[in-house]
This record gives C-alpha cells, sequence and structure tokens, in this order.
C-alpha cells in the first residue's frame, strides 16, 4: 500500500507501540488513556485502516472491555457496594476501578491492533533476521502471528465442506455449537497435517542450511523513520519530565 505508515521500519513502528505502552501503563488517568486511544485512531486514519481497526477493536476488545466494566461495577463486592438485586449491587468504587481498567485495556490493546495491521509478518521477520535473531525464533514468532488467521481460513473452509454434505452450521447457538464439535477433529487433522507440509517446505527451501541467505524482498529504513525515532525519544523525555515534575 501506498502509505508512509506502512513504509516505515517494522522496529519504527514497534517504538511508537512501545512508547503508548509506557506511558499507558504509567498514567493513572483514564483522560489521558483516552488520549493515546485517539492517537491510535488518527494513526489508524492515516495508515487508511481506520474501517479495519473499528471492525476488529469492537469485535474483540470492546466485548472485553464492556464485560470488565459490568463486573467490576455490579458484581464485585466493595466497601461502598449497595444492593440493587440479589448478587447484583452498585459500587462507586467499581466504576473508577473499571474505567481505570478498560481505557487502559483500550489503550494498549488498540495500537497493538494497529501495528499488526499496517507491519506485514514477512517485513518483520526480515527485521528480525537483520539483528541476527536465530531463524528458530523467528519462524516461532512468524508462527505464532500467523496461527489464527490460519486457524480462521481453515475452520471456514471445513465448514463450507460440511454445509455442502447437507450439515447445518448457521442458526440457533445450540445448532452452531452442535456444528461445532464434528468440526474439531478434521481442524485438528489438518493442522498436523499442514505442519508436516511446512517443514517439509522449510527443508527444500535450506532452513537447516549454515549459509547465509538472501531475500527478494527487502526493507530499510528512510529519513522518516529516523525523526519519528527522535520525535518517541523527545515525547519519552519529556513525559519522565512531567512525571517528575507533577
Amino acid at each position: 500500500m501506498n502509505n508512509v505508515i506502512w513504509h516505515l521500519y517494522p522496529s519504527t513502528k514497534f517504538l511508537i507501540v512501545l512508547l503508548i505502552i509506557v506511558l499507558s501503563m504509567f498514567t493513572p488517568d483514564y483522560i489521558f488513556q483516552l488520549v493515546l486511544f485517539g492517537v491510535v485512531i488518527v494513526l489508524s486514519a492515516i495508515s487508511k485502516t481506520l474501517s479495519k481497526f473499528l471492525s476488529t477493536f469492537l469485535k474483540s476488545i470492546a466485548l472485553i472491555v464492556l464485560f470488565i466494566f459490568i463486573i467490576q461495577v455490579f458484581i464485585v463486592n466493595n466497601e461502598d457496594s449497595s444492593q440493587l438485586w440479589a448478587f447484583i449491587s452498585y459500587s462507586e468504587t467499581g466504576l473508577a476501578v473499571s474505567i481505570d481498567i478498560s481505557t487502559r485495556i483500550a489503550a494498549i490493546s488498540s495500537v497493538i491492533i494497529w501495528f499488526f495491521q499496517v507491519t506485514s509478518v514477512k517485513d518483520i521477520i526480515l527485521a528480525l533476521e537483520r539483528v541476527n535473531i536465530s531463524k528458530k525464533v523467528t519462524f516461532v514468532v512468524a508462527s505464532t502471528i500467523q496461527l489464527i488467521p490460519q486457524m480462521t481460513k481453515l475452520s471456514k473452509t471445513i465448514s463450507d465442506a460440511q454445509k455442502s454434505r447437507g450439515i447445518e452450521t448457521e442458526g440457533s447457538l445450540f445448532v452452531r455449537m452442535k456444528a461445532f464439535l464434528p468440526m474439531l477433529g478434521p481442524l485438528v487433522l489438518s493442522s498436523i497435517q499442514q505442519t508436516e507440509e511446512r517443514v517439509l517446505t522449510l527443508e527444500s527451501r535450506g532452513f537447516s542450511s549454515k549459509n547465509k541467505k538472501t531475500s527478494i524482498h527487502e526493507i530499510s529504513k528512510s529519513t522518516t523513520d529516523y525523526l519519528i525515532f527522535g520525535l518517541c525519544v523527545l515525547v519519552f523525555i519529556l513525559y519522565v519530565i512531567w512525571r517528575n515534575n507533577g
């Protein structure tokens, strides 16, 4: 994609992620967390991945945040809890804690989602190899990153195959659970088969060879990368000064 964010070196984008995580972890202020979340939204808009980012965030992190909010406010007992009905109560302390935790999770998780949406796996692996990280380690990293997308794609393929055989896979929750159990067997077996095929593919490409590897795909740091690096360092220094004076 022809976008300045996409062309940044992986370590530069990771530095942005690290900076936002550090700022979020050491700042107990929900307004500050919301500001960080807004920064991530701006980054997503610049990266032209805003719709994809919001879709992923709402389908995953938003549900976790909502669950934490309900548990902390209405279920967990605090000194100021007042009973509403049965085991359900309301607490001002729980509300404050839930807002703090929820906004912190939103800020940290959102920047991680953004990073993986604007950074390809091959760029991450190549950047790790450039700093002499072991090939075995880079393979584990790549496999871990690609695990969920591969499993999702494989489960969709198996689900389509079951539909073609007349098995109901859509409908009520009970119908979906009933269709999920027969899918586990093919899913596990297919995953094992793919692992074996992947090992053979790696060996055919000289994975165990001690010779220096070459790559058709190349990445390099630009002037923008160094400017962003300097800006991140400056922001961190100013943050430390602000925290010490505060």
